[in-house]
């Protein structure tokens, strides 16, 4: 053995190797590998796997981990204010959306091709549901999303503006992959909010998207952002190019909650 080496493998005792072997991991960050790194040696030890095969099994657990806690990470990040899967979706109440179009959704072609997505209906109609499935099935492929109501956004605009940070904000929205922008038309916005919404909505005109839930029609858009012409461009630039899903008029959870009372009553 020349100066300066360490001991080679077959010098070191078992706990020794496992002490080397949890050193590296902290070293190096592989956090999955320390927790399984042992039980994973015996394994390959029972199964008589070759050197090079055991090695395989550690680094795709480590690769899956990775991958496992990024997604975990970019749905944190989105800020949903809660988890909805588009699988738990009932697409019998949302006629509008056929099984081919939320298929062709859920790969998330639509959000590289930068086009919007609206989403018109009721409340209580899967507007809310379809907005945050979408959005973690992003997440989970690997983009960055944010979810948030218009009426945050312009508040969080407001406040930036105020502070001289407007730009920075403007920025920061404009690099994500998906906005997820929730409740649209429910507030009233003053014109100085609708027109820093504006500038998101134009930040990321054709080159990101921005998936939108409003209970008003377009036609009615206009009471929400007070200026008529502005309330237009803002329908031009999230229509252009985009799908619009209507959910319906009749509530699912008015719906669901009258079936439970009538089962509780049969019962």
């Amino acid at each position: 053995m020349s100066a300066g080496q360490g001991p080679s493998m077959g010098q070191l005792s078992e706990p020794a190797a496992a002490a080397a072997i949890g050193a590296a991991c902290k070293t190096l960050y592989l956090t999955g590998t320390a927790q399984v790194a042992g039980s994973m040696a015996a394994e390959a030890a029972r199964q008589r796997l070759s050197h090079q095969a055991y090695l395989a099994e550690v680094l795709t657990y480590e690769c899956e981990e990775r991958d496992n806690r990024a997604r975990a990470r970019r749905i944190k990040e989105a800020k949903f204010p809660r988890s909805k899967r588009l699988e738990d979706l009932d697409l019998a109440q949302i006629p509008d959306l056929p099984p081919s179009t939320l298929t062709h959704l859920a790969t998330g072609a639509w959000i590289d091709a930068g086009e919007p997505l609206v989403l018109l209906g009721n409340s209580g109609t899967g507007k809310t549901h379809l907005l945050i499935g979408l959005g973690m099935a992003a997440a989970e492929q690997g983009r960055r999303v944010r979810y948030i109501t218009t009426a945050a956004l312009v508040n969080e605009l407001v406040e930036a503006a105020d502070n001289k940070e407007l730009s920075r904000l403007v920025g920061k929205y404009a690099r994500l992959d998906l906005l997820c922008l929730d409740e649209v038309g429910y507030v009233k916005l003053d014109t100085h909010g609708a027109e820093l919404l504006f500038q998101i909505i134009t930040a990321r005109e054709e080159r990101a998207s921005i998936a939108c839930a409003s209970n008003a029609p377009f036609s009615e858009w206009g009471q929400t952002f007070t200026d008529p012409r502005l309330a237009a461009a803002v329908v031009d630039r999230l229509t252009f190019r985009g799908h619009i899903i209507n959910t319906g008029t009749d509530s699912y959870r008015l719906k669901t909650t009258q079936q439970t009372i009538n089962k509780s009553r049969q019962n």
